[in-house]
């Protein structure tokens, strides 16, 4: 299939009508803030750092004025320090990611594992605090720097990724414990990235080879590669699907952005197999994944970041209702400092397009951006980590 490719829009001024203003500076790293998470469940959110620490903060609206303009979707923000996590992780922590009950949070090191942590039972909040938090489990295996951790949709399974060119899939058990599922040796180079559907067990990677590739699990075998979608020219540095997880998009050193778009096929369950998919089976359909869109120098150096989430109007509306076109917003960031938001839309003919709404620059001064990501409580506010050794918030209006 022929990618849409779209003109470059980023000087087409007509398309900016929303801006960034800046909520918080979160200082108290001591090295680059690589990666930062919201906890999908408690007014909280956690940073991780080279410094080899995490650190979390606690946030609450005040009672002040509405800052959003017309989607009036945030009133005015307070952010304070919650608590430090001293890791033990003797390398950076490179990547963090919350449970869906917010109750576990995963840390990925460079020091090739992967730590479980729990807050301490019976430690409860005093005022801000978010007291001792205590790693039930470390995830052992990889053997060199890991890259990136994440939880599927339901809490059950975590993926990890490592330079070691492989994806370690573990199932979360009881007790604290973890089984190792699967070892998924299919990239050829370091793999940077791991996402998981919102809705299903099907699982992407990305790699420094240049390639996605799509996961999906055999219920009488093993996790295997249903599909490889290829056409960056350089590293696939971070993936997000979209809230419907019907597109994923994709960021690379090549400076492009590329959305992929899936075209329900028959359901995969194993290579050469197709099956009907029946109510309550823990199948998933793989489908077919095609390039719905390229966004050629979506930035002027490598993006690093890429995060999804449904617009302020979607967020208002009721899912049956509303632009049915509406795929929400991306934003990106990279080594040109700059963060992106980009509107996403799908047409009646399956045509995806989109509009950069806002585009802000030197998020942090004249460091890197490292990460992005949009809050999952509190439409309209986004979280960036940078090389300034600071996390900052910022809240998008217009």
């Amino acid at each position: 299939m022929t990618a849409q490719i779209e003109p470059d829009k980023l000087g087409d001024s007509d398309n900016i009508v929303y801006s960034l203003k800046e909520v918080a500076t979160l200082e108290g790293h001591s090295d680059r803030v690589w990666a930062v998470a919201w906890n999908p469940v408690q007014r909280v959110i956690a940073s991780c750092s080279a410094d080899k620490t995490v650190r979390m903060w606690s946030y609450n609206r005040s009672g002040g004025r509405e800052d959003n303009g017309e989607d009036g979707s945030s009133k005015a923000v307070e952010f304070l320090p919650a608590t430090e996590i001293t890791t033990g992780h003797r390398k950076t922590v490179r990547s963090i990611a919350w449970s869906p009950s917010g109750k576990n949070l995963a840390t990925a090191s460079f020091d090739s594992s992967v730590s479980v942590w729990e807050r301490l039972e019976g430690d409860e909040e005093e005022g801000e605090s978010l007291g001792e938090w205590e790693c039930v489990s470390t995830l052992e295996g990889h053997d060199s720097e890991c890259k990136s951790v994440a939880y599927s949709n339901d809490g059950g399974l975590i993926a990890s990724c490592s330079r070691d060119k492989s994806v370690w899939i573990w199932e979360v058990q009881p007790e604290g414990d973890f089984e190792c599922l699967s070892v998924l040796m299919h990239h050829t180079q370091d793999v940077k990235c791991v996402a998981w559907h919102p809705r299903e067990e099907l699982l992407a990677s990305a790699s420094y080879d240049d390639t996605i590739i799509l996961y999906v699990d055999d219920p009488s075998d093993d996790w295997f590669p249903f599909t490889t979608l290829s056409g960056h020219t350089s590293t696939v540095w971070s993936l997000a699907f979209s809230p419907c997880g019907s597109l994923l998009v994709s960021a690379s050193d090549d400076r492009s952005l590329r959305i992929w778009k899936r075209e329900p096929k028959m359901s995969i369950v194993g290579p050469g197999q197709s099956v009907r998919i029946g109510a309550g089976t823990s199948s998933v359909t793989g489908g077919k994944w095609d390039i719905g869109l390229v966004i050629p120098n979506a930035h002027d150096r490598s993006i690093y970041s890429v995060s999804w989430s449904k617009s302020l109007r979607a967020s208002k509306e009721v899912e049956s209702s509303g632009n049915t076109r509406d795929r929400g917003w991306i934003a990106s960031t990279g080594g040109d400092g700059h963060i992106k938001v980009w509107q996403i839309e799908v047409d009646d003919e399956c045509k995806v397009s989109h509009k950069l709404i806002t585009d802000l620059e030197n998020a942090h001064g004249v460091a890197d951006v490292n990460c992005v990501a949009w809050s999952t409580l509190e439409p309209g506010l986004l979280a960036s980590a940078g090389d300034d050794y600071s996390s900052k918030i910022w809240s998008i209006s217009g």
